[in-house]
C-alpha cells in the first residue's frame, strides 16, 4: 500500500444510493480512489478484485447486515488486517461490541460528520500503512532468509568439493578448482586424456633400512621424506597422484592446467633432490644409508578418479607414468633421469648431460 492519496483505494458498501454519493464525492474531491457496491455480495467480489486499502461498510443492508460482510471479510485471504469502518444510524454499546466481534476497527454514526468521516480514514490508513510494511519486510526477510540457506547449501556443496580436491590437489589449485560451477566440477573428474609431465621419486636402500629398523623408527623417517618433498610438490602447484611407502608420483598440467608444465616439474626435482640432503645429512647421524632417484617423463595419459564410493582417488594412467617410474629405478643415487622428448622442450633452461 501506498501513502499517496491517488493511489489509495477506499470501498464503500452500502445499500442506500444517497449514502455512497455523498461518501463518494466527499473522499474522491480528497484525491481517495473510490469503489462502490450497493450489497455484502457485490462488496465481497469488489474486495477479491481489487484489494480496496479501506473498507466502508453499512450495517444494515437487505441481503447480508455488516457484521456477516466484516466476518466474511477478515476470513478472506490477505484481508484480516484491512480497515473496515462500519457505519450505523444505531448509537448502542451492544451493536458496537457486535461489529468488534465480527473484525470491525471502527465506527461512524450516521448522520456523517464529514471532518470525523476524513479523521478516520487518514487514521487508519495510516495504521494500514504500517501494517503493510511490516508485512513488506517480513516477506522481504523470508526471501533473505531462504536466499541465505541456498547460499549456505551452495558453500556447503563447495565445502564437500574442497575435501575431496585438496586430498590430491595443493591448495591453490583446490582453491582455483572450487570457482568453477558443479557442472565443471564432476566434468574435471571423469575420465579423460591430457598431456602430462609424471615425476617418479624414489628411496634408494629402502629394503635394506625396514629389515634393520624397528617400524617406529621407519614410520618416522617416512613422515619426514614425505613431509619435505610434499612441500615442493605444493609450492610447484603439482598433484601428488600417491605415496608408494618409500617413494611418490607426482604430474603436473590436470586435473588443472598450469602454464611450462615441464619446466615446472624439472625444477621441482632439482629442488627435491637439495633438499633431500639436508634429511640425508640428519639420517646419517641416526645411522640411515638412504638416498634418492628421480625419473620424469612427459606425454599423454588418461586421468580421473578412480575407487568406490567410500574412497576415491585422483589418478594417471598410461605408458608415461609406467616410463617415469622405470626411469627412477635405473637411476643412481641424486640421478634425475629424464626423457629425451622432455628434455627437447626445455634444453634452453636446464643443463644436461
Amino acid at each position: 500500500m501506498n501513502t499517496d492519496t491517488d493511489t489509495q483505494t477506499i470501498l464503500v458498501i452500502d445499500d442506500t444510493p444517497q449514502n455512497v454519493t455523498l461518501l463518494e464525492d466527499v473522499l474522491t474531491s480528497k484525491g481517495y480512489v473510490v469503489i462502490t457496491a450497493s450489497c455484502g455480495k457485490e462488496g465481497l467480489q469488489a474486495i477479491q478484485q481489487h484489494s480496496p486499502d479501506l473498507i466502508l461498510l453499512d450495517i444494515m443492508m437487505p441481503d447480508m447486515d455488516g457484521y456477516e460482510v466484516c466476518h466474511r471479510i477478515r476470513e478472506m485471504e490477505g484481508q484480516k488486517l484491512t480497515p473496515v469502518v462500519m457505519i450505523t444510524a444505531l448509537d448502542g454499546t451492544e451493536e458496537r461490541v457486535k461489529g468488534i466481534q465480527a473484525g470491525a476497527d471502527d465506527f461512524l454514526t450516521k448522520p456523517i460528520s464529514i471532518h470525523e468521516l476524513l479523521a478516520r480514514v487518514r487514521s487508519l490508513l495510516r495504521i494500514s500503512f504500517l501494517h503493510n510494511q511490516v508485512r513488506c519486510q517480513a516477506e522481504e526477510l523470508a526471501r533473505f532468509n531462504k536466499d541465505l540457506e541456498t547460499r549456505v547449501e551452495q558453500q556447503v556443496r563447495k565445502l564437500k568439493r574442497a575435501a575431496e580436491l585438496k586430498r590430491f590437489l595443493p591448495p591453490q589449485i583446490a582453491a582455483s578448482a572450487l570457482g568453477e560451477d558443479e557442472d565443471k566440477f564432476q566434468q574435471l573428474l571423469k575420465p579423460h586424456r591430457r598431456d602430462i609431465v609424471v615425476v617418479f621419486i624414489d628411496l634408494s636402500g629402502f629394503t635394506a633400512f625396514t629389515r634393520n629398523e624397528e617400524p617406529e623408527e621407519m614410520m618416522k623417517m617416512i613422515r619426514e621424506f614425505n613431509q619435505t618433498m610434499g612441500e615442493l610438490v605444493w609450492k610447484h602447484e603439482g598433484t601428488l597422484d600417491r605415496f608408494t611407502g618409500d617413494g611418490m608420483m607426482i604430474f603436473f598440467n590436470d586435473p588443472v592446467e598450469v602454464p611450462d608444465p615441464a619446466s615446472r616439474a624439472l625444477q621441482m626435482t632439482l629442488d627435491m633432490r637439495t633438499d633431500f640432503e639436508s634429511l640425508r645429512k640428519e639420517w646419517t647421524k641416526r645411522g640411515y644409508e638412504l638416498g634418492c632417484r628421480y625419473g620424469v617423463a612427459s606425454g599423454y595419459a588418461t586421468l580421473g578418479v578412480v575407487g568406490f564410493e567410500k574412497r576415491w582417488d585422483y589418478t594417471a594412467m598410461g605408458t608415461v607414468t609406467n616410463l617415469s617410474a622405470r626411469l627412477c629405478a635405473q637411476a643412481e643415487d641424486t640421478e634425475i633421469l629424464v626423457t629425451k622428448r622432455l628434455l627437447t622442450s626445455v634444453e634452453k633452461e636446464f643443463h644436461s648431460e
